[in-house]
This record gives C-alpha cells, sequence and structure tokens, in this order.
C-alpha cells in the first residue's frame, strides 16, 4: 500500500536538488527560483506553497537555505 506524503520532493544537494511534483520529475533545481519556476509549470501559485510546511515540502538532506 502506498502512503501518501507531500506533493512536493526536493532531493539532497548533489549538483543541483533534484524536483518531484506529484510523483513526476520536474528537473534539477540550483536555487530557489528554479523550484518557484517547477512550481508554477506544476500549476502551483507560488504564493500559495508554504516551502517551510512539511506537509507541502519533503525537504531531503537541508532546507530551503541549502543549495
Amino acid at each position: 500500500m502506498r502512503t501518501e506524503g507531500p506533493p512536493v520532493v526536493v532531493e539532497a544537494p548533489v549538483d543541483g536538488r533534484r524536483v518531484v511534483i506529484r510523483g513526476d520529475y520536474f528537473g534539477t533545481a540550483h536555487c530557489l527560483a528554479d523550484l518557484l519556476r517547477f512550481l508554477w509549470l506544476a500549476g502551483y501559485d507560488a504564493g500559495t506553497v508554504s516551502l517551510t510546511d512539511p506537509g507541502q515540502v519533503e525537504w531531503r538532506g537541508g532546507g530551503p537555505e541549502a543549495w
């Protein structure tokens, strides 16, 4: 059985951070602006996504300050 997690997963920083949104790989972010662009491409209003809410974004290997 699959357990639902946060819709946005930002992997550990290794030459950028892989971004997965709702199970789809969107690309590698090298800065916060890249992540916001991927969220926009996925149909999110970046102003409504709380990057520090673990229910919305799962940060692996460091939070939004680690790139």
